[in-house]
């Protein structure tokens, strides 16, 4: 199996938490459903039917952290685009929110597609550093810089020991983990694909560690030819 990797990263992210209202959370990655939309930006696919070439037994995604996760909070100003239209300037009402944001988020994406145009295209895109629509990290405020890291070769490895994962793990409670000293470890649940209608069909736990350092478990991986060992969401 051939895989693409890249990298993303930006000032601020925020991918919001679904359980919350009024004061927006943010998760410490980026979704997979998040990553499908990024990657579905990043070569023209319509934000109407993109998700009907990510379901989950066509494309494989995994996700590394590069930085450690720092998190903010930043009050911003809503206004009603309904009532705006062409006039903002005019508007007088808006609504201050709070928002938690990732401050300096930066991840590493490793993506897989049994399309072979698709993956081709992405490919492509990746190679000449270019992009059909802008890319943002959840919000469109919050622009996202990729960089290309190349193409590698993965072999799905089936052992029962322990390994140091380098990418966010899944996380259930046959999961055995061998929790490590020096190290800050964070459980949370998110979606992890959609249908066409953008309804949730799964959401899943992780596991992750905060500073993006490798968790050292009991599962299946994919090694790289360059040494990485990752696992799919």
């Amino acid at each position: 199996m051939k895989a693409l990797v890249f990298d993303i990263k930006g000032d601020y992210g925020h991918f919001r938490k679904f359980y919350t209202t009024s004061s927006p959370l943010t998760f410490s990655i980026p979704p997979r459903t998040t990553v499908c939309g990024i990657i579905g930006a990043l070569i023209g696919l319509d934000k109407k039917e993109y998700l009907k070439y990510f379901k989950k037994e066509e494309a494989k995604i995994a996700i590394q952290i590069l930085q450690p996760i720092n998190k903010t909070r930043l009050s911003i100003n809503l206004i009603d685009t309904k009532k705006a239209k062409e006039y903002y300037s005019k508007i007088e009402k808006r609504t201050q929110v709070t928002y938690e944001l990732l401050k300096n988020p930066s991840y590493r994406i490793y993506f897989y597609h049994s399309n072979k145009e698709l993956y081709k295209k992405v490919k492509l895109f990746l190679e000449e550093n270019k992009s059909y629509y802008t890319l943002s990290l959840g919000l469109s405020e919050f622009l996202a810089e990729k960089k290309y890291r190349g193409e590698i070769n993965l072999q799905h490895i089936y052992k029962d020991e322990f390994a140091y994962i380098d990418t966010v793990v899944k996380f259930d409670e046959n999961l055995k983990i061998d929790f490590e000293d020096n190290k800050e470890y964070f459980k949370d649940t998110i979606q992890n694909e959609m249908d066409e209608n953008r309804e949730v069909t799964e959401y899943i736990k992780i596991l992750l560690e905060r500073s993006g350092q490798p968790i050292k478990c009991q599962t299946d991986y994919y090694l790289s030819d360059r040494g990485e060992k990752i696992v799919f969401l």
